[in-house]
């Protein structure tokens, strides 16, 4: 196909500010899949491949390994509408001079506030509350109807006090609430963002996070030290009436043990917005407690209008910065470019 400018192929439909981005300096096809039926590998390659695409925009189910990335010999740039990269083959993207970006720090607040919608829901019951008035059961007012956790005053322990769990943090001072937290390393930087706001802050070792916490909020990237983090030991540290909540990723809970931790009455209730597997199936065994006992919500953690077309305008900028020959804004990958 002769190209007459640069082509971008998108592998499914984003928000259109970044599609109008694009197609200021490309050629731009979107794959018209479908939002719940995202391209398998092949359909990728071969699209790409038709295509001798210069930029490829993809979205984190998409496997982009070594096959994908030799599939167009000009490919030059792929950025992913995440912040998560781990889907991409950076050490293959690095070998063929191919830059690498993704969308941090957009998603932080919009994660963080569905942290708390997850909390209050699960601590206080919501989804039981309206299957009890939508199945006819609410007959009167009774004492112990519906009867859920008190979120004031409470402990929260947040697994990794990066953007997103320092933001969830913030948001507890309302709620009169103590956090302690875990990471590599100690963040006096973000304690002190934290005291100002006048919440207390502890850096602690995981296991005294989980046996002292009533709320426990999940907030680490998936890497090799964090994958399979929380499993049966862990969640036996844990007093029977926390809550736990994950919207990281799901593989940083190991679901059998978890499932096997509800069973036993080792947690008490637990929210998910990330699962592994991803998408979880209707018929998975987890959901033998929802939604008395659990919540999952579809990976929506950064489904809010703004940060969504915010997320599509930083992955569109990162491709027309490396046709321009400039710094990608958010590089993952950035070798140089072979064109200048």
């Amino acid at each position: 196909m002769p190209k007459n400018e640069a082509v971008v192929y998108i592998t499914r439909k984003i928000p259109d500010p970044g599609i109008e981005i694009l197609e200021s300096v490309a050629d731009v096809y979107v794959n018209d899949c479908g939002p719940q039926n995202p391209p398998s590998k092949t359909e990728i390659i071969e699209d790409v491949t038709e295509l001798e695409a210069d930029g490829l925009l993809c979205m984190l189910p998409d496997e982009i390994d070594r096959d994908v990335l030799t599939a167009s010999p000009d490919l030059e740039v792929v950025s992913t509408l995440s912040v998560g990269f781990d889907h991409i083959d950076l050490e293959a993207a690095n070998d063929y001079g191919i830059a690498v970006g993704h969308t941090p720090g957009v998603l932080s607040e919009t994660c963080a506030d569905l942290v708390w919608a997850l909390v209050l829901a699960t601590a206080r019951r919501i989804v039981e509350g309206y299957r009890f008035v939508t199945d006819g059961e609410w007959k009167t007012w009774a004492p112990e109807a519906i009867v859920g956790q008190d979120v004031y005053g409470s402990t929260l322990g947040i697994i990794g006090l990066g953007k997103i769990g320092t933001a969830v943090a913030k948001r507890g001072a309302g709620f009169d609430i103590d956090v302690c937290y875990t990471a590599r390393s100690r963040k006096p930087e973000r304690e002190a963002e934290l005291e100002e706001l006048g919440v207390e802050v502890t850096h602690v070792s995981l296991d005294e996070l989980l046996r002292r916490s009533d709320l426990v909020s999940v907030n680490v990237p998936l890497t090799d030290e964090t994958e399979g983090l929380l499993g049966r030991r862990e969640f036996q540290q844990m007093d029977d009436d926390a809550l736990l909540v994950n919207t990281s990723r799901g593989e940083v809970i190991q679901t059998d043990a978890l499932y096997e931790a509800l069973a036993a009455d080792e947690i008490s209730r637990v929210c998910l917005d990330v699962t592994d597997p991803e998408p979880l199936p209707p018929t998975h065994r987890l959901l033998e407690f929802a939604p008395d006992r659990l919540i999952v919500t579809p990976h929506i953690g950064s489904s809010s209008v703004p940060t969504r077309n915010k997320m599509a305008e930083m992955a569109a900028e990162n491709i027309v910065a490396r046709f321009r020959d400039e710094q990608l804004p958010n590089a993952v990958v950035s070798p140089p470019n072979p064109g200048v």
